[in-house]
């Protein structure tokens, strides 16, 4: 018998940010199954005590307040204020309305904070060894923000070496963006958030 996926859902009845957000949660975690809902109707027709975690619009939050509140502990409320003031205090908050890479590492502290010790769960072995160490190494640079001479310079190498690596580990890892590769690098213990 396979193991099931987690699950979440997205209910929001913007359907381009919920298909946005749905979109960056499998950039952080890959092996989710993420269900998006336009209404709380259509949630509740689909077996909703099967998700592990809810991302909910803040007016549905709202409007459906006992239903979230009976389920808090799964509940994240999705704002687009970053003021503490208006955002629902019973419940975890995530602001929506800010850049990708601080809404990544906001959804990254999230569920390290929810790990038992604060650590990241390592979704890929590093065993299988997808990278070679000097790949990995550049990857950590990039990360981290620098630029091609500079990981040149850190590093002892070629800037073309420096451009080969980062063409492959793109196309090893599937990935087409810094802000992916960030998220990679983090869920797999390659780096930790707080260095970044």
């Amino acid at each position: 018998m396979t193991p099931h996926n987690p699950t979440v859902a997205i209910i929001d009845p913007n359907t381009l940010a919920a298909m946005g957000l749905r979109q960056l949660l499998l950039g952080v975690m890959p092996m989710l199954t993420i269900d998006t809902f336009g209404s709380m109707a259509e949630l509740e027709a689909n077996h909703p005590e099967q998700y592990m975690h809810y991302f909910v619009a803040m007016n549905l939050a709202l409007e459906n307040r006992p239903f979230f509140l009976k389920n808090r502990r799964k509940t994240i409320v999705l704002t687009l204020s970053l003021d503490g003031s208006t955002q629902l205090s019973e419940f975890h908050c995530i602001c929506i309305n800010v850049p990708e890479k601080q809404l990544v590492r906001t959804i990254l502290t999230m569920l390290q904070a929810g790990h038992h010790g604060g650590a990241a769960p390592v979704l890929g072995s590093r065993q299988q060894q997808i990278l070679s160490d000097r790949e990995a190494e550049v990857m950590v640079l990039i990360v981290q923000g620098l630029i091609n001479k500079e990981i040149a310079d850190r590093l002892c190498i070629s800037l073309s070496t420096v451009v080969t690596h980062r063409k492959n580990i793109m196309e090893k890892l599937g990935i087409r963006s810094v802000s992916a590769l960030t998220i990679y690098a983090v869920m797999n213990g390659y780096v930790d958030i707080n260095k970044i």
